[in-house]
């Protein structure tokens, strides 16, 4: 719950600020893109504040027509001696500085630096942490600061904090919450129309779809087929968005299959791991891994080679369907 003596630092800070920079994780998902530039919006309107909006790796393709995603600017084109008064991080979930990337060092330069965040970290990085780990999305919790202070909104807004919430809880599939549910309802009430986001994020390049596909097609099963194991190698990583969904999405719809998990070689021993439990957690497994995330829905990045990781997940996977 955000508190007020949260939201006075918060105004406090940004009204003396000359320079803001907002950013989130590397290859930003909906909720990491889309509470940036909502939080973005909601300074600019709300406190005549310019705001500097940045980003590393990859920007999902069905995230192009998302309002203002042309005000994301790739970090490498920023001025590395720019000045900094307040960075604020956002959704950047477990280890911060390694998977926030090249913003890490407009972050470590800034007078003051706020975190934005609704995934468990015990390893907080702001002066001023504004955290829900209840929360469904990022987005939720920037929705709660604009109610709880009044600030003015708008329906650029209200779409992006629509789009964030829905890429984030999978369409609501994942939320036991139902508080999300009531901040959806007061943003169809505003104007925004979920089909019309929905139909915008099932838009992707043919060459990502037939990739996943494919991999879904060479799909290992385990345990009684509990668990499938999809692998994305560095060859076809290059043709997909870095975050694999359709294939996670497909693996979803199989008859007994609990757990999912898709590999991606994003390059020679780097894996990139999404983890999907279908009623059955796997956050536990992400976080032995070295990573974080949802209950249902978490992931890693570790280095080493792919065989050897597939073989660390199916150990770990093994004293999990044992339980």
């Amino acid at each position: 719950m955000i508190t007020q003596e949260q939201l006075d630092i918060f105004n406090e800070k940004i009204r003396a600020a000359n320079s803001i920079f907002l950013f989130a994780h590397k290859n930003p998902d909906g909720d990491a893109m889309c509470s940036v530039l909502a939080l973005a919006r909601l300074i600019e309107l709300n406190y005549g504040k310019d705001v500097t909006c940045i980003y590393d790796g990859n920007i999902p393709d069905n995230l192009d027509d998302a309002p203002l995603r042309k005000r994301l600017r790739f970090f490498e084109k920023i001025e590395d001696d720019v000045p900094v008064d307040v960075a604020i991080v956002m959704d950047a979930d477990y280890r911060v500085t390694r998977n926030i990337g090249g913003p890490v060092k407009f972050m470590e330069r800034a007078k003051f630096v706020v975190e934005i965040d609704h995934h468990q970290n015990d390893a907080k990085d702001g002066l001023l942490c504004i955290d829900d780990e209840t929360a469904a999305a990022t987005a939720e919790i920037v929705y709660d600061m604009m109610k709880r202070a009044g600030w003015e909104w708008d329906f650029v807004i209200g779409r992006l904090l629509m789009t964030a919430i829905l890429t984030d809880t999978g369409c609501f599939k994942y939320e036991k919450n139902g508080n999300v549910l009531r901040v959806a309802a007061d943003l169809v009430d505003s104007g925004v129309e979920i089909q019309r986001i929905i139909s915008g994020l099932s838009n992707k390049p043919r060459k990502t779809v037939v990739t996943e596909a494919a991999s879904v097609g060479a799909t290992e099963f385990y345990f009684k087929n509990r668990l499938a194991i999809a692998v994305i190698d560095s060859q076809q990583y290059k043709n997909i968005d870095g975050r694999g969904e359709t294939a996670l999405n497909l693996l979803a719809q199989m008859h007994g299959v609990e757990y999912i998990v898709l590999l991606k070689e994003q390059k020679p021993n780097k894996i990139g791991i999404s983890l999907r439990g279908r009623g059955r957690p796997v956050n536990t497994i992400a976080m032995a891994l070295g990573g974080g995330g949802h209950e249902f829905a978490a992931g890693a990045v570790v280095d080493d080679s792919l065989e050897n990781v597939k073989k660390k997940v199916l150990d770990l996977f093994a004293k999990e369907v044992r339980k």
